[in-house]
């Protein structure tokens, strides 16, 4: 597979290319003499990544949120969810692919796990409908939390979508009072719910998954109310650039945990989630695991109470 570079990675595309075409010739002529040389460009290559993504802006975090090779549900679900069942359709309409979710064990728990799935190439995407969720999908959502609410079962969300699906038959099918009911359930279940902002969380279409009693974020992911583009366009008429209004919107991590709209910032390896997913799916899993640790001693009165707390603070601080 080609590897994909955003347009700030270019230097490091250019070593990397380098690097290629030396080890190739390197093993044309079997010397090694220029073992040393490759050495030497690698070493390059990951501090130019590593200073790189260490003074990302708002834009460029943007960029890094949707790239295609970051991890997606289907893969924090191989990675960390054993014996997964996945429980489709909201038995009113039909089955939403953009949003997925079922029953299996984290780490020896029994949960109920569900998010945002965007697909990886056509085939996928068009299936996944590229994340944006339809009116059904955050009605199997509400399904998903009851059931968990039903069995006492924490429940686990990944979220990864631009934004719910704005089409004509979404609108017929009623999509915001969809999104507002599973809001609404998610903010008064019973049981403890972690939520995890993996790549974009765009608008409703995030938070109708993601009201738990804990949000976390990758370190460069985005949480914003409407995506820079669209920003761009409504409220300045498409007069300045998506780049002004992703730094306008305060969407990133650093900016989110001091208005305490997030709760914890996960650490990505340097060059991004995409980089190494493994990793990734590991330091996402091992903060899923603290957070529920705790939240799994609190009794349904607590949760309830500590949900309402948390989103009341929301803004207060940070703002001066």
């Amino acid at each position: 597979m080609v590897a994909h570079y955003l347009e700030f990675e270019r230097p490091i595309a250019d070593l990397e290319a380098k690097i290629e075409e030396l080890s190739k010739l390197s093993e044309t002529t079997g010397s090694g003499a220029m073992d040393g040389e490759i050495e030497a460009l690698r070493t390059r290559a990951q501090t130019l990544r590593r200073e790189a993504y260490s003074k990302l802006d708002a834009w460029q975090k943007t960029l890094v949120a949707r790239h295609p090779e970051r991890p997606h549900f289907v893969d924090y679900c191989a990675g960390l969810i054993e014996e997964f069942v996945e429980l489709r359709g909201d038995r009113k309409f039909a089955d939403d692919q953009a949003i997925m979710g079922g029953l299996g064990r984290f780490r020896g728990r029994p949960v109920v796990v569900m998010g945002n799935e965007k697909g990886r190439d056509t085939v996928t995407r068009v299936k996944h409908n590229f994340g944006a969720g339809r009116p059904e999908g955050y009605r199997k959502a509400i399904r998903l939390m009851e059931m968990a609410e039903r069995f006492h079962l924490p429940v686990i969300s990944f979220v990864d979508t631009a934004a719910a699906y704005p089409g004509v038959g979404s609108e017929e099918r009623g999509v915001a009072e969809a999104i507002a009911r599973a809001t609404e359930k998610s903010l008064m279940l019973g049981v403890p719910m972690v939520a995890t902002v993996t790549g974009e969380g765009g608008s409703g279409g995030a938070l109708g998954i993601a009201c738990g009693n804990r949000v976390l974020i990758l370190e460069h992911a985005i949480y914003t109310v409407i995506p820079p583009e669209g920003a761009n366009s409504i409220l300045w008429r498409g007069g300045r650039t998506a780049e002004e209004a992703a730094k306008a919107l305060k969407i990133t991590a650093q900016d989110l945990i001091g208005m305490k709209i997030v709760d914890r910032i996960i650490a990505e390896p340097p060059g991004g989630a995409h980089s190494d997913p493994e990793a990734t799916i590991a330091s996402v899993g091992d903060a899923v695991e603290e957070e529920l640790a705790i939240l799994t001693k609190m009794t349904a009165p607590e949760l309830k109470k500590q949900r309402a707390e948390r989103f009341y603070a929301i803004g207060r601080s940070g703002l001066q």
